[in-house]
């Protein structure tokens, strides 16, 4: 070992140097300095609605402040009447009853998924993680000592894998499959049949199940959101489950999410927090005890808005010559294949993949997306349209000039 690369002279260790930054934050992050610098960019890269938290949750968390009680330390694992408010909004949801011996209250989903990993896996096992997929997955899973093991679907299968596909990517070092229904990026919806058939494939060859279900109420049209462990209860015992309220219930900064699942690896992954963070802020818990607690009123509203964009984006992005887009079911993102404008000439430019497409795009057009890459799929890009109506027809009427453009 060269001086160069000796421990001595690492001043970051290979396994966190090996970590890449969120793309969809990077994303988000620079339209924001760009906008800040007095550029008009219109930003699809984060994936947060756009509405404000509701009223009552944030009284709730007012109220939460000039309460003494909630001024100290708490249980690592969580406020014992939010875990009991998670169990009761978890049976109504979803028709999965589990006891609070088996919740974790986590800051924010990304906590609860890597807890899940490292409490689950060992160096080496593997978990399949179908693609395209959220960046944070295998980020987790490899910190975790896992190797992801990507299973890719593409738009002639609205983004859906099949059991064969998931049974052709299995091996002795299989431990953990990944789920997510409604999907980002992408917003597939997978059916009740073929939900269930993934779950009893993993029960026949004894795997984990990861499945999270943050986008649990943002289904549209006829598709319907279905919870694997509810579904398929011979699971249960190799399922956990991770949610949140910050998609739900417009709470991306508040970072509150948990995971549901068999009371060990629960206990194990609460440990693991009890030295990691303590407890979740309080304030931020009790503002997502109101949220649970609550009706789902404001998230039928922000629904309903949210599927008068997509159908708007869908049409407009369709309308691209080398654009395709599928309809998403669920969640709040469009997902098109860009793969034939790619080597095309747009003003004087050749980009040749979907990251320089997206710089191209940014720069020429003033709109910041997210390239494909960034979801393992090379050859598409992410929107969300968790924004503004006119800012969402503003930024695709933009996309339709530039890219409109390309020429051979």
């Amino acid at each position: 070992m060269s001086a160069a690369t000796s421990p001595s002279e690492r001043r970051v260790s290979a396994r966190i140097g090996a970590i890449s930054e969120s793309a969809t934050l990077a994303v988000d992050a620079k339209a924001k300095a760009l906008k800040a610098a007095g550029r008009p960019v219109i930003g699809f890269g984060a994936g947060e609605p756009d509405f404000p938290t509701p009223g009552y949750i944030v009284e709730a968390a007012v109220e939460a402040c000039r309460n003494p009680k909630y001024h100290r330390y708490t249980p690592a694992g969580g406020l014992p009447e939010l875990k009991t408010a998670i169990a009761e909004k978890t049976l109504r949801d979803s028709g999965y009853e589990v006891d609070t011996s088996q919740i974790l209250v986590t800051n924010g989903g990304k906590q609860a998924i890597y807890e899940a990993f490292a409490a689950i896996l060992d160096p080496g096992d593997e978990v399949i993680v179908p693609a395209p997929y959220w960046t944070t997955y295998p980020e987790s899973i490899r910190l975790a000592g896992g190797v992801p093991v990507e299973v890719v679907a593409d738009e002639t299968t609205g983004y859906r894998v099949s059991v064969e596909q998931l049974e052709a990517a299995r091996t002795e070092r299989t431990k953990v499959v990944l789920f997510v229904s409604p999907s980002n990026p992408t917003g597939a919806v997978y059916s009740e049949a073929d939900a269930k058939a993934i779950g009893e494939w993993a029960v026949e060859h004894g795997l984990w199940v990861l499945t999270d279900e943050i986008y649990e109420h943002l289904v549209y049209g006829d598709a319907k959101f279905t919870s694997l462990p509810a579904l398929v209860p011979a699971l249960r015992d190799k399922c956990v489950v991770v949610n949140g309220v910050a998609k739900t219930y417009a709470m991306t900064g508040w970072r509150v999410g948990w995971l549901l699942g068999p009371k060990d690896v629960v206990k194990a992954a609460t440990n693991l927090q009890s030295h990691a963070t303590s407890n979740v802020s309080n304030v931020a818990q009790v503002a997502a005890l109101a949220a649970v607690s609550g009706d789902l009123d404001a998230v039928a509203e922000m629904r309903t808005a949210f599927d008068r964009r997509r159908q708007t984006i869908v049409r407009m992005l369709n309308e691209i010559d080398g654009a395709l887009c599928p309809e998403p079911e669920g969640a709040f993102y469009a997902y098109p294949s860009v793969k034939e404008l790619l080597g095309k000439e747009i003003r004087g430019k050749r980009p040749a993949t979907s990251v320089e497409l997206a710089a191209l795009i940014l720069d020429e057009a003033e709109v910041a997306v997210v390239p494909g890459e960034a979801f393992g799929t090379p050859g598409y890009l992410r929107l969300s349209y968790a924004l503004g109506d006119d800012d969402l027809v503003e930024g695709v009427s933009r996309l339709q000039k530039l890219l409109g453009e390309a020429k051979a």
